[in-house]
């Protein structure tokens, strides 16, 4: 390496935490000065005004399209790159065949049909499909095949050691990172309650309108906004046009704007069956607004003792967890600690100084 140091990204999608992080940290590293920066791969649906004269357009489609990653290798060879970070499960795939740079992959996450008890290894737990355990052995490979692999959570750090026999010395540990953002506490008792995210069975919004729809748990005056899109908006409308829910939730479909979002509501609520390490939950730390959510992957590690948790999947205890927040007359402490905890590990500043004293470690 001589002269600066320069790093590629590599994406194959244009939406979803792995683009909102890539996006984040690139843009923190260029405006370093430090560092020469370039995003390969489809225009960001957030934030590609950031990466103005840093992003180059590549298109990778499908993961069986050997002659489009192919012609990716060339570009991002041709940019002549100290570090590639493939940012995505398919990016990590095409990034096997680079050979001219050190090569890191951010783990994400696990497929949609990996529950938690199976992740966790508990005994007896449903295996997911054929399928999916064929994906998760070709992730143990690209991860042996690669220098590094970066894991935001430490329940995935242990997964893929544990679970996929990934040597650990390959794997570093690294928060994501969320815009930064005001801190504005709840002004009284949650009343505008918020759920991000895609309308799929994984996120829990069936659960979610389940919970809520149960006897003494949201208040008259209480409201749900759900942000996110997807196959299952159509049964969650249903239930939200049944009693006691008419009226009361709001569905606004994709928005780009989900930080200000968050800022005009009073808390989020996030009943997934399956996450690493999600980054609504850090956007709604860092702007003191408490979190309601389930125990699964990082979730726990990220909120601590300020956050209300229920078992994934465990609707009784979900609607637990949202009356006792609905009670709470003074959330605004819990949203000030939460606040506090994400300025020491969610900033893009931590992350980026971590991502490049990885990248200084590879190059020696």
């Amino acid at each position: 390496m001589s002269g600066r140091l320069r790093v590629a990204y590599l994406l194959t999608q244009d939406r979803g935490g792995p683009v909102d992080v890539t996006v984040r940290l690139a843009t923190t590293l260029i405006d370093s000065g430090a560092v020469d920066v370039r995003v390969f791969g489809p225009t960001p649906a957030r934030g590609a005004d950031l990466l103005a004269g840093h992003h180059e357009e590549i298109t990778v489609s499908r993961k069986g399209d050997v002659a489009a990653g192919r012609r990716t290798r060339g570009v991002v060879r041709a940019w002549r790159p100290d570090v590639v970070h493939a940012q995505d499960r398919r990016a990590g795939l095409v990034c096997t065949g680079l050979r001219s740079a050190a090569v890191v992959h951010t783990y994400h996450g696990v497929p949609d049909d990996v529950g938690e008890p199976w992740f966790r290894g508990i005994p007896g737990a449903s295996s997911p499909s054929a399928y999916t355990r064929a994906v998760l052995a070709a992730d143990a490979l690209v991860a042996r095949a690669l220098h590094r692999t970066v894991v935001p959570a430490p329940a995935m750090g242990r997964f893929l050691a544990d679970r996929l026999r990934v040597p650990a010395r390959r794997l570093t540990q690294i928060d994501n990172c969320v815009a930064p953002s005001a801190v504005r506490l709840p002004a009284g008792p949650v009343r505008r309650l918020a759920f991000v995210g895609l309308l799929v069975a994984r996120k829990g919004v069936l659960d979610l309108l389940t919970a809520l729809a149960m006897p003494g748990v949201m208040p008259a005056d209480a409201r749900l906004s759900v942000i996110g899109d997807g196959p299952q908006r159509a049964a969650a409308e249903r239930l939200a046009e049944e009693e006691p829910l008419r009226g009361k939730v709001d569905f606004l479909g994709f928005r780009a704007d989900v930080p200000d979002l968050l800022l005009a509501c009073d808390a989020l609520v996030l009943p997934s069956s399956m996450e690493q390490q999600p980054l609504v939950v850090a956007e709604a730390m860092v702007a003191g607004k408490p979190v309601v959510a389930t125990d699964t992957g990082g979730v726990a590690d990220m909120v601590g003792a300020s956050g209300y948790l229920a078992q994934p999947g465990d609707v009784p205890g979900l609607a637990d967890r949202l009356r006792t927040l609905f009670a709470d007359p003074d959330p605004a402490g819990t949203g000030r600690e939460l606040a506090t905890r994400a300025r020491a590990r969610f900033t893009p500043e931590v992350c980026a100084r971590r991502h490049l004293e990885l990248y200084e470690d590879l190059l020696g």
